[in-house]
């Protein structure tokens, strides 16, 4: 039993016996617990942030030098 400086005892082990939670099964279980909640909260963190393009950052050097629209610019 763990006791607290002020506050009523708490008992361990009130769910699952104190052996299954110092198991190495059990610590291997919440090892991948542990490891599902970060891959999952990067991913709601990466739907949330604004979508990147990495072509913004690297110039392209196949640019048109005279536009192709169907309205081309009127020089005046």
């Amino acid at each position: 039993m763990i006791t607290a400086a002020l506050g009523p005892s708490v008992r361990t082990g009130i769910l699952l016996p104190e052996t299954v939670l110092h198991s190495s099964l059990f610590a291997i279980l919440a090892a991948f617990v542990a490891i599902n909640t970060v891959i999952y909260a990067s991913l709601a963190l990466a739907n949330v942030l604004p979508k990147i393009y990495p072509t913004d950052w690297v110039t392209n050097r196949n640019r048109r030098t005279e536009t192709r629209s169907i309205y081309p610019d009127t020089k005046g």
